[in-house]
């Protein structure tokens, strides 16, 4: 078994059920009673985001490397960025990393690939809704992504970082983030939605909704990284 390295504490909440889940799908999957080998390196949130909002992308690039290195160092054999966000920077990360690197995007692509969608909408925080990362990468696969409009995404930025990232579940947000899917998949003819923050899943915890089906990219990428380690 491999031992799996995990970039965690972006944010915390998230990071939890990344352990959980891993725990779960793994015990699931070998039934010897036996537990995954899991090294978690909890790092700044502010300081990665500080770089995204300044647009450091070579600093931030940096930062995660290093933080990478610490575990490589610890004994990890593959490693994920437990976020959406800082996948802003993958590719570059992933050429310069010591260890393999689990792409949350690409797992999210094969996932959606799987289902026969064309056209999903995307959630997540505004450097996610507004970066390349995902739209390049589902281009490739002959997929489109459609992203909320300009004040539906600072809604959601807004209610990602100062409630979600901070473990607040309200009625309210739940409401309005519906009512946003339901507005992607009526005026923009979307067939699923990408739940492209791992806090969202957090709020969203059912599979659809008004036949959307919702992308967990958290589980998704578990079940990635499980069947990585027990390859």
């Amino acid at each position: 078994m491999k031992t799996l390295g995990i970039i965690g504490g972006i944010g915390p909440e998230s990071t939890i059920e990344y352990y959980r889940q891993i725990i779960a799908s793994y015990r699931q999957r070998k039934q010897d009673g036996s537990y995954p080998q899991i090294i978690i390196n909890s790092i700044d949130m502010k300081r990665m985001l500080d770089l995204i909002e300044a647009n450091e992308l070579a600093g931030l690039t940096d930062y995660l490397l290093g933080e990478i290195q610490k575990l490589a160092k610890a004994g990890a054999d593959l490693g994920l960025l437990a976020s959406n966000s800082p996948h802003i920077v993958f590719d570059e990360l992933s050429s310069r990393s010591p260890i393999p690197l689990l792409s949350i995007v690409k797992s999210a692509c094969e996932a959606t690939k799987k289902l026969g969608l064309k056209r999903v909408g995307l959630f997540g925080t505004r450097f996610t809704m507004q970066g390349r990362f995902y739209p390049d990468t589902f281009s490739k696969e002959g997929m489109t992504i459609v992203t909320p409009v300009e004040e539906e995404q600072a809604y959601i930025h807004d209610k990602y970082m100062n409630e979600l990232v901070n473990g607040i579940i309200l009625f309210e947000t739940r409401e309005r983030l519906l009512a946003i899917a339901e507005r992607l998949k009526t005026h923009e003819g979307i067939e699923g939605l990408i739940l492209g923050g791992t806090e969202l899943p957090l709020i969203l915890r059912e599979e659809s909704y008004q036949g959307i089906p919702f992308l967990d990219t958290t589980r998704i990428h578990v079940e990635c990284a499980v069947a990585q380690m027990l390859s």
